[in-house]
């Protein structure tokens, strides 16, 4: 068995959300695991419902991804939106293995309703069925697609952000990087919820979140190598599928980075806020102490949950605001 090292210890809060979980998610995700992940949490609200109580529309629309082969977005507004507003590319997250564009959509609901924006989400393909440059690739297309049909969706292109959670979050900078080098859609800002960025396995945060938490190193191991194949971990990677590994990040739009001191990200989302104030880039970043992988999505109504959702807010206000 792995020896885990020392780590901060989970907020109280949120240690006992852990107890309860602990009954309904698996300690560590394997391979032979990702068919029954993909059948989703049992008693889930329908994305109808969630929709319909935000007050908000959805049209779906099937474009071309990767390639050329088609893929789903969708297009959420608030009901009766005037346009244009600020524009919102949701990657979801998921390990790159599970989960669709509607995982994790609540944040980005509440600043579609907040700030009458128009929210974008891409159906990108998952791995190891699709592996690197599928995913990425697929929600660069993705993003073209917005900014060029960004007058009829009702978005102000000069206010267009990337946001994403987990794997979205690492597939929103690893798009934004796509943008920056083929001078393709201007952003004005990346929202990067915990993001997975490195795929090598090597931080002192990956060694300490080991069979414990949500989301360990042997589910992240899964995750990489699904997505990488034996790639993984050797110099065969692009910075679009790890964005870690970029050594050059200017020119990219302003950051929102934030992560739990207690899940594998912490080190290398720390690393990556790091290498952007060292390019020149303004980035905000926030180590939530005690905080679980995605401790705002299962512990909403805990105390640090609403401060982690007050910042990432504010932040996303201060930007549209401009």
């Amino acid at each position: 068995m792995a020896t885990t090292l020392a780590r901060p210890p989970f907020d109280p809060e949120l240690e006992a959300v852990l107890a309860v979980l602990a009954d309904m998610l698996p300690p560590a995700i394997t391979p032979e695991m990702i068919p029954m992940l993909r059948q989703g949490l049992p008693g889930a609200v329908p994305i109808e419902d969630v929709l319909a109580e935000a007050g908000v529309e959805r049209v779906d629309h099937t474009i071309p991804g990767h390639g050329g082969d088609l893929i789903d977005v969708s297009v959420l507004r608030k009901i009766g939106h005037a346009g244009p507003g600020p524009g919102i590319f949701h990657t979801h997250g998921g390990g790159m293995i599970i989960g669709d564009r509607f995982t994790g959509i609540g944040g980005v609901l509440a600043w579609v309703v907040e700030h009458d924006a128009v929210a974008v989400t891409v159906e990108y393909r998952l791995a190891p069925e699709f592996p690197d440059p599928y995913p990425v690739e697929d929600c660069y297309a993705a993003l073209v697609w917005t900014a060029d049909h960004a007058e009829e969706l009702g978005i102000d292109p000069e206010r267009l952000i990337i946001a994403g959670a987990s794997a979205g979050g690492g597939l929103a900078a690893g798009t934004a990087l796509l943008a920056r080098d083929r001078r393709g859609p201007a952003l004005v800002g990346q929202v990067l919820i915990y993001p997975m960025l490195d795929d090598r396995d090597a931080t002192v945060s990956t060694a300490q979140v080991d069979g414990v938490g949500v989301w360990d190193r042997t589910s992240n191991v899964t995750g990489w190598s699904a997505l990488l194949g034996d790639r993984r971990g050797t110099d065969d990677v692009s910075i679009y599928a790890a964005p870690a590994r970029a050594t050059d990040l200017s020119g990219l739009p302003p950051a929102f980075i934030d992560c739990g001191s207690v899940e594998v990200f912490r080190d290398e989302d720390v690393a990556y806020a790091t290498s952007l104030w060292h390019a020149g880039v303004q980035a905000e970043l926030h180590v939530w102490p005690g905080g679980f992988h995605g401790f705002d999505q299962m512990a909403p109504q805990s105390a640090i949950a609403q401060a982690m959702i007050a910042a990432r807010d504010a932040w996303v206000a201060r930007l549209l605001a401009r």
